[in-house]
């Protein structure tokens, strides 16, 4: 796609500057642009002066309001409100999406009772269950498998190796990137007496004997249901219900290696980072976000737009609203006066070796 400066300022409701015929060809960071020539060239995105400061005379540009495009020898620029959104605007426009050929792909194996709406387009050796409904426009990639019963609105883009089972609805606009899994079994085990974790559990850590113990698995009926505009990411797992189906609420974003475990709720415009762990029948309200490796144990209450911070790790119920960070979890602020109390810890210790030295003297004399 080539959009004029002109054109693509519309297109992401920004400000104009210079010479708006010239033509976009791309993005690129500003060290690496060069000065547009009569085929155009790439847009630098140049959003701070430390960043602007890079930019080669005659070139084209993003900037952030207040920026003076002449100072830096700019043939053209566009002036972003919110730079971080105009770039969400600008990628979008120039990313050529994954390379998924219209139509079904003979290799494809795909059930007669399958219904697959039209404008789908299906890569090679994608396997589709019975009684599947894709919607308008879906893009599956190659070696993708969709289970039987499953429902994937219109507009899905399920990447290359995806794995969706049996009996999963979603809703329209999915993302799923190579390698996730979605609907697969929980992992749900129980003994025929209490386990040594029951007991832990109960007791808080004393053990009355150890004894032999089997597990036998409890079987996984539930489904996933996942809302609109919902993105997963690479590796992401996401386990059905024990009964009742997990659930994640519309526009979330899920991360790469993300673990949703059976029978999870998560709520509407979630962000979940890198290594998010969520055990299993945790409920997580709207608007949270969870840090890389945050870990949610089990049943487990998170309120609605709440903040996690790298690493937290969430024990008991967070309230609505709250920023926590730490292991356990505690509120934020707290824990960096924790983290400053440690830092001086080896300071008190010094203080109080001499303050014991001082007093032994004094015994002695006394």
């Amino acid at each position: 796609m080539v959009l004029t400066m002109g054109e693509l300022a519309r297109a992401l409701d920004a400000q104009c500057w210079g010479d708006a015929t010239i033509r976009v060809t791309g993005a690129a960071e500003p060290s690496a642009v060069e000065p547009a020539g009569p085929q155009g060239g790439q847009l630098a995105m140049a959003m701070a002066p430390k960043y602007a400061d890079q930019l080669r005379p005659g070139s084209i540009a993003i900037l952030a309001q207040g920026m003076d495009p002449a100072a830096y020898g700019l043939k053209a620029a566009i002036f972003a409100p919110r730079p971080r959104l105009v770039m969400a605007g600008l990628t979008r426009a120039f990313d050529p999406g994954p390379d998924i050929a219209p139509g079904i792909h003979p290799t494809a194996v795909i059930d007669p009772t399958a219904q697959l709406a039209e404008g789908a387009a299906v890569g090679p050796f994608v396997v589709i269950g019975a009684d599947v409904a894709i919607g308008l426009g879906a893009r599956i990639g190659a070696h993708a498998s969709i289970g039987r019963g499953t429902r994937i609105g219109q507009g899905a883009l399920i990447h290359p190796g995806v794995r969706i089972g049996h009996g999963v609805t979603a809703g329209d606009r999915l993302i799923v990137q190579p390698g996730a899994v979605i609907g697969g079994d929980g992992f749900s085990f129980v003994t025929p007496e209490e386990s040594g974790i029951e007991e832990i559990r109960r007791t808080l850590g004393t053990r009355a004997d150890i004894r032999q113990q089997h597990w036998t698995r409890i079987h996984s009926l539930g489904g996933v249901e996942i809302g609109d505009d919902v993105e997963i990411g690479a590796n992401a797992t996401i386990d059905r219900g024990t009964i009742r189906a997990t659930r994640v609420g519309r526009g979330t974003k899920i991360d790469n290696l993300v673990m949703i475990a059976h029978n999870v709720v998560v709520g509407s415009d979630c962000l979940l980072c890198s290594q998010v762990g969520i055990a299993g029948s945790s409920v997580i309200g709207d608007r949270v976000v969870l840090a890389g490796q945050v870990g949610v144990s089990d049943n487990i209450q998170v309120g609605s737009d709440v903040i996690a911070g790298g690493a937290t790790k969430i024990y008991s119920r967070v309230p609505a609203g709250r920023v926590i960070l730490g292991n356990p979890a505690v509120k934020m602020e707290t824990q960096m006066e924790i983290q400053k109390a440690m830092r001086r810890l080896p300071r008190f210790a010094q203080q109080l070796s001499k303050l014991q030295e001082s007093v032994t003297r004094l015994l002695e004399k006394g």
